[in-house]
């Protein structure tokens, strides 16, 4: 059934603050603040605070980066309702991205847990970024492991929810949590090594990070986008090789 103009507006008016906060509290983050609060001495409890900011920071930028290719997902799990339920849809609607989310946040949790290893161990500059050869590793593996089954399938996925959503759909809020957390997964599997490239990049380079939200937005929704996936994952192999030789 398609999906009604008002809903379609209000779902991407909705992403579109979603995304918006995200972008502005990366964009009003003071430069460095996180490495210099993380490699400060604390207490067992002093230590929980900056730790906790490095997963708000990770938490902002898969926020910021994965809210546009999500629509299609919105907009395909929302058409499965009929006129009269639209309250039992935004209900559904928000169990959804609340297991979406809750992925993230453990992806955002691993990913700090490894800012402060490698912080600690002196591997990132000021601005989160590892030295040139280290670098060079994270690309070469990211392009990698674009092209390996997993993320294949998993984008694949991603590309496709009405599939999978026929066969998974019950009407309900439970649904929702349940198939938010299934496109957490999925999104996770295909771009979490997408997102470990800001290590090679900056932690904090928000041009790295919006070029990466294009890229995942592009892939994930033009009818070509995974070939214009596999030209920049080949690109970041060659770029990686680069600075590793």
């Amino acid at each position: 059934m398609p999906l009604a103009r008002i809903h379609k507006a209000i779902l991407l008016a909705m992403s579109g603050t979603v995304m918006l906060a995200g972008w502005i509290w990366l964009l009003r983050l003071p430069p460095h603040h996180l490495h210099a609060a993380l490699l400060q001495p604390h207490g067992a409890t002093l230590a929980l605070v900056p730790f906790l900011s490095s997963v708000i920071m990770w938490q902002a930028m898969t926020i910021a980066m994965m809210t546009p290719p999500t629509l299609n997902w919105l907009f395909a799990f929302a058409a499965l309702f009929g006129p009269g339920e639209s309250r039992r849809m935004y209900l559904a609607i928000a169990a959804f991205a609340s297991g979406s989310l809750l992925v993230w946040l453990g992806y955002s949790i691993l990913g700090s847990l490894l800012q402060l290893a490698l912080q600690n161990a002196k591997f990132l500059d000021h601005d989160g970024k590892l030295p040139s050869a280290a670098a060079g590793l994270v690309l070469i593996g990211a392009g990698i492991v674009h092209f390996t089954p997993l993320s294949r399938s998993c984008l694949r996925q991603c590309r496709n929810p009405l599939t999978y959503l026929m066969t998974k759909w019950n009407n309900g809020p439970r649904s929702g949590f349940r198939l938010g957390l299934t496109h957490g997964a999925y999104c996770v599997g295909c771009c979490w090594a997408l997102m470990l490239t800001g290590f090679a990049m900056g932690l904090m380079n928000l041009l790295w990070m919006a070029f990466l939200t294009v890229l995942v937005a592009l892939e994930k929704l033009l009818p070509y986008g995974d070939h214009v996936a596999n030209i920049c994952a080949a690109a970041m192999i060659a770029w990686g090789a680069f600075l590793l030789f």
